[in-house]
């Protein structure tokens, strides 16, 4: 610790003499330091999260590690053939298998299973089996490990093997599991006769029906025919259907398998463990997959399973949606982080500024007494190293506990990098501001300083890099290389824009001066006075400081609002209305539906719509053009309260033998505007096109064709009811839906919308930019402290002066609120300015639908999702700038004014 030459210790006797303030200093230093080590922790922390869901939540076909191998070789002796596949020599393998996995791969053995099974479905013989179009149903047969483990016997028992089983054995146990038994109408005794073998059927004795225990998980899942049957259909026109379904056999019954046409294999399926990925590992994972799909991992796989061994999955396509997912939200974020650094360090540097201020008398007599400029900067990192390098200890080990589960080092390197800050930034300031020794203290306000060429240069490197980063941004979007100039680019904008109004600032206060100077008082005029004789460093860094945070919340907010637009906008698209009821077998819906949901709460509207598909030349073979009847008054009413191509109902109407429609542009154009005939299955009809749309609630997603449905031949009857409101009770809806028919399915908007907003990735990078403004905000405010902090004793001592004068506390107060206003009012409108041109600038590089939907399956997106200016995003926060000026304002007219003019006036004071 220096020592002064009397032997005190200079840190510690510095400390006691200002304790407030170096409380003060070291609970910034804690809060800043804390932000920027939770902030990467924090994103990770998302990441990883994201990552993990969409592994688990993606369907374990695609998931899944499946090694397969061939059935063993015909030239081998028959015993030898059947102990190759039997559960013994299964688990062998598998255990091999599992160790082999290349990190960061991991397989849960709880869903991983092993077994042989027919590549091949094998054809039932039995006529008492459903025949959807006369076909008979097809099985796959499955000798898994752990049906034990994974079900629950509703009815009979597992199967199981007496004699061991060969390849001659035609007799086998097997078990279905609920919904198979109910759908092809087996229980537990029933008897499965399956071709495809030389010497006769193989007979399956069902012993028992399964309830699984976790359907959706991969035991059951990863062949999906296993849990569920499902309709297949051949390649014919018009296809014909037929069903697939799964047998679980017993593992000791492999053998059976050996001798049939089902071209049987062995497999060893290994469900991913999420529970120790991380966001870091995604790199890694996708290496690993493509090593044991065609790579050194699938030669080591081959050394335990056969040198014909094979392994697929799908897990690369799903880490590469979450990957991309994470690569359209990180610039985003990006933002809010350059946002809140660029703020912290303005703030860290203000309280450096402050201290060289308070000290500067102090500083500049030891510089006067032949101090050397080595000596002071050391003395000055000595005394707020002690404060700083602990706090920004604690900010990391706090932000540690916050988030427990992420990489230590970026957390650690953004400590270090705001303690480094908070330590320097004195000394420096110090010694730049003390480069010679000075006798007095020269003017520094606003109309005195003129820009030097350092300044110049710097101002103009800065304007270079913003243009670069939105020329960059616009051409390119958010893809590729260098985002992190491209997510500087609002951040970059803003600066721009405060040191322009810097420049520009003394002017309109000079020339607002003149007028006010003529006015009856004088508190007007002092006011403006004031504010353009405010020093340099406190008019100049408060206005970073506003202006970048103001930037940064205007972007994203109207981010974050363009977002939810386009959410709102794609769960339109997906139910074109507020609800939609329809049937899921194609059947018309029942008589007095409309009527029951009508009845409703909360629904206004209703409309019945039906689908017919039509070919647009006779001598088409197949009808591919999608006719929708409707209801015409209703229907245009529900097209225009949607937003979806609202239309006139009279367009619909019919003459001259023609039947109005109202078409897509697509079809617009492939039928042109005048008659057409069309050929539907009840006949053909001869339609005008009236309208064109893009879009329509009815099939909001493709081409179609509107037409009056009492004009549509042959038409069954509507399928799907439309219904818009605010508010509709949901549970009603449900309630009457199921009370008019089982095969109804009901689709609703919000719930829609609630699931486009359900992702790890999107939720935690709207929480973090959420807290990233709520931060700047608070930097700002702290900005606008320490500019007045810095310049409060001058201040007080001029108002002393004033009241000696007669100005009294309430034209003290007016006094020192208007002096603060034209900063507020230019952050305010700079803010508004900056705002608004980033917004535009920047739209045509943001892609809000990958924003909004990036990882949502099967969702439509709009196409025409732009990034505007969100006003309360630019009002809200500019108000809130100049309604934080004023209150500091009237805080410190306040405090000073229970303070006598005798406090700030001593003799000899050169304030």
């Amino acid at each position: 610790m220096p020592m002064n030459a009397q032997g005190t210790p200079w840190v510690r006797t510095r400390l006691r003499t200002a304790p407030v303030s170096a409380v003060a200093f070291g609970v910034l230093v804690l809060v800043t330091a804390f932000l920027a080590a939770v902030l990467p922790r924090a994103v990770e922390a998302y990441e990883t999260d994201g990552l993990r869901a969409a592994v688990a939540e993606a369907s374990p076909e695609s998931t899944v590690l499946e090694l397969k191998a061939p059935q063993p070789g015909l030239e081998q002796p028959d015993e030898a053939r059947a102990d190759a596949v039997r559960p013994e020599a299964l688990a062998a393998v598998d255990a091999r298998a599992r160790v082999l996995l290349p990190e960061p791969l991991r397989a849960d053995p709880a869903e991983s299973a092993y077994g042989v099974r027919t590549a091949k479905s094998l054809e039932a013989l039995d006529t008492s089996l459903p025949r959807p179009d006369g076909l008979p149903p097809r099985f796959t047969l499955l000798a898994q490990s752990g049906a034990a483990r994974h079900a629950t016997v509703r009815e009979g028992r597992l199967p199981a093997v007496g004699p061991p089983v060969t390849a001659h054995t035609r007799v086998v146990e097997g078990a279905v599991t609920t919904e198979t038994a109910r759908t092809l109408r087996l229980r537990a005794g029933s008897t499965l006769t399956l071709a495809g073998f030389p010497d006769g059927p193989l007979t399956v004795r069902i012993t028992g029906v399964l309830e699984p225990r976790y359907p959706r998980r991969s035991y059951w899942s990863a062949e999906p025919v296993l849990r569920t049957p499902a309709l297949a259909n051949t390649s014919s026109r018009p296809p014909s259907f037929y069903w697939e379904a799964g047998v679980l056999l017993a593992p000791g019954a492999a053998p059976a398998l050996l001798g049939g046409q089902g071209e049987p294999e062995k497999y060893w399926r290994f469900a991913p463990a999420t529970g120790r990925l991380t966001a870091a590992d995604t790199s890694a994972l996708v290496d690993a997959v493509a090593s044991l799909e065609d790579g050194p991992g699938l030669v080591r796989m081959r050394g335990a399973a056969g040198a014909t061994a094979q392994l697929s999955t799908g897990l690369e396509q799903v880490v590469g949606s979450a990957t991309e997912t994470r690569d359209a939200i990180t610039p985003v974020v990006a933002v809010a982080a350059f946002g809140i650094a660029a703020m912290a360090v303005v703030v860290l540097v203000m309280s450096a500024g402050v201290a060289a201020a308070r000290r500067a008398a102090e500083l500049a007599l030891l510089r006067a007494r032949g101090g050397s400029l080595g000596g002071i900067a050391g003395r000055l990192l000595a005394e707020t190293a002690v404060p700083a390098v602990p706090a920004a200890a604690c900010g990391l080990l706090l932000a540690v506990l916050v988030v427990d589960e992420a990489r230590p080092l970026p957390a650690v390197l953004g400590a270090g990098a705001v303690a480094l800050l908070a330590c320097a930034a004195l000394p420096v300031r110090a010694v730049v501001a003390h480069r010679s020794p000075r006798a007095h203290r020269e003017r520094d306000d606003l109309a005195h300083a003129r820009p030097g060429r350092r300044r110049t240069v710097a101002e103009l490197t800065l304007l270079v890099l913003a243009v670069a980063s939105v020329v960059t941004l616009r051409r390119r979007g958010t893809d590729g290389a260098g985002d992190l100039l491209v997510s500087a680019a609002p951040v970059l904008v803003g600066l721009v824009a405060a040191l322009v109004l810097v420049r520009l600032y003394p002017l309109p206060l000079r020339w607002a001066a003149g007028p006010a100077g003529r006015l009856r008082g004088v508190v007007g005029f002092l006011a403006l006075a004031r504010a353009g004789r405010s020093p340099a460093a406190v008019a100049t860094l408060p206005l970073l400081a506003l202006l970048t945070a103001l930037t940064t919340a205007a972007f994203g907010g109207s981010v974050l609002a363009g977002v939810a637009d386009a959410r709102d906008r794609a769960a339109l698209l997906e139910t074109g209305a507020q609800a939609r009821i329809d049937t899921t077998d194609g059947s018309p819906l029942p008589t007095g539906l409309a009527r029951t949901v009508r009845d409703v709460a909360g629904v206004r509207q209703v409309t019945a719509v039906g689908f017919a598909f039509a070919s647009e030349r006779a001598s088409d073979e197949t009808r591919s053009l999608t006719v929708v009847g409707v209801e015409p008054e209703t229907y245009a009413e529900l097209a225009r309260q949607m937003d979806l191509g609202g239309f006139a109902a009279d367009r619909l109407g019919s003459g001259g033998g023609a039947l109005g429609a109202v078409a897509s542009p697509e079809v617009a154009e492939r039928l042109g505007r005048a008659p057409r005939r069309i050929v539907t299955d009840g006949g053909a009809v001869t339609v005008r096109i009236t309208a064109v749309r893009p879009r329509t609630p009815a099939v909001p997603q493709s081409e179609f064709l509107l037409v009056d449905a009492a004009g549509l031949k042959g038409s069954d009857g509507p399928t799907t009811l439309l219904a818009a409101g605010a508010g509709l009770d949901a549970k009603a809806l449900r309630a009457a839906a199921r009370g008019a028919g089982s095969n109804l399915s009901v689709t609703l908007r919000g719930e829609v919308r609630a699931a486009l907003s359900d992702s790890p990735l999107q939720a935690g990078a709207e929480r973090i930019y959420r807290w990233a403004v709520l931060a700047g905000a608070g930097y700002a405010m702290l900005a606008l402290v320490l500019g007045l902090l810095r310049s409060a004793p001058e201040r007080a001592a001029l108002l002393a002066r004033l009241r000696t004068l007669g100005l009294t506390t309430r034209q003290g107060r007016r006094l020192l609120g208007l002096e603060a206003l034209p900063q507020a009012l230019l952050a305010a409108g700079g803010g508004l300015a900056a705002g608004w041109a980033t917004v535009r600038l920047l739209a045509p590089g943001i892609d809000l639908d990958r924003l909004a939907l990036a990882g949502a399956s099967g969702v439509t997106t709009s196409r025409d999702a732009v990034l505007r200016a969100d006003p309360w995003s630019l009002a809200l926060p500019a108000a809130g700038a100049v309604l934080l000026a004023g209150a500091v304002a009237v805080a410190q007219a306040w405090w000073t004014g229970r303070r006598t003019p005798i406090t700030h006036l001593r003799a000899g004071d050169m304030r």
